[in-house]
């Protein structure tokens, strides 16, 4: 697949997790206000990697993310999707009924203040308003000509530990239905059974947690 087509096709980040709720209308998350800045340390199966979050850039996506990762959400996420060159991406949780529970959940979009930079970390969302859940990604180039009109809206960036985000497995590339990688709806359906069988080499984040 070409580079082009990559990103015509990140408006449908998250629409297979998103189509899985069809036919039950989406809640609307309204969170406790997060600190005004805070880290999350990413445990990953390639080493440590840190994220400074900014709840200026992007204040809705920053209260939801708070929430998710004290949670305990983002625990035993896979990167299911890496694409060199362009972003890497987590956020279905490897328990489905754990993952039906937040990714119902939607939240309003923010005014876009951050381009999408090298490092920079976002909520996917779809083609439609309001649509962000669960699912997060790192651009891994500078990604703010085709992302930042589309209105993808940093709320953090990697601060310690991208040379171990540059490392994630992009083998199996592109997801289903648009390459052989894995499927979002499956992976919804299913959890991480189905991508131990099927994609065994992927990269995961072990646990998440909110640094004192």
């Amino acid at each position: 697949m070409t580079r082009r087509n990559l990103l015509a096709a990140i408006a449908s980040f998250a629409a297979v997790s998103l189509g899985v709720s069809c036919g039950s209308k989406t809640k609307s998350a309204k969170m406790e206000a997060a600190p005004a800045q805070y880290k999350v340390l990413l445990k990953t199966t390639k080493g440590d990697v840190v994220l400074l979050v900014h709840r200026d850039w992007s204040p809705l996506a920053a209260d939801h993310f708070y929430e998710l990762t004290k949670r305990g959400f983002y625990n035993q996420n896979a990167i299911f999707r890496a694409l060199p060159g362009f972003v890497v991406q987590w956020g279905i949780n490897g328990d489905p009924q754990v993952n039906k529970s937040w990714s119902d959940i939607t939240f309003k979009d923010d005014p876009p203040k951050v381009p999408n930079k090298i490092g920079t970390v976002v909520f996917a969302k779809t083609g439609e308003p309001n649509s962000r859940t669960t699912q997060v990604f790192i651009n891994l180039g500078d990604n703010s000509g085709t992302l930042d009109p589309q209105g993808f809206t940093p709320f953090a960036e990697v601060i310690q530990g991208m040379d171990n985000v540059m490392k994630f497995n992009t083998e199996y590339g592109e997801g289903a239905p648009s390459g052989t990688g894995p499927s979002q709806a499956a992976i919804a359906d299913i959890g991480n059974p189905y991508l131990e069988e099927h994609f065994p080499r992927l990269d995961y984040i072990k646990k998440a947690s909110v640094l004192p």
